[in-house]
């Protein structure tokens, strides 16, 4: 992840964060089915665009 996102300096807590999220709904995806994408986020968008100094 940090990797993909050109080894970002200052955004350890973020991906960590992420990581969390994407480990437990890999765990729990076979009991309650596939996650669904978070509406407030775009497809294709980035995040890190959109933000000042970013």
């Amino acid at each position: 992840m940090w990797e993909r996102e050109g080894r970002a300096e200052g955004r350890q807590q973020e991906h960590w964060d992420q990581a969390v999220q994407e480990i437990e709904s890999e765990g729990s995806e076979a009991e309650r089915g596939p996650v669904a994408p978070d509406p407030a986020i775009s497809v294709g968008s980035d995040p890190a665009a959109n933000r000042p100094g970013g």
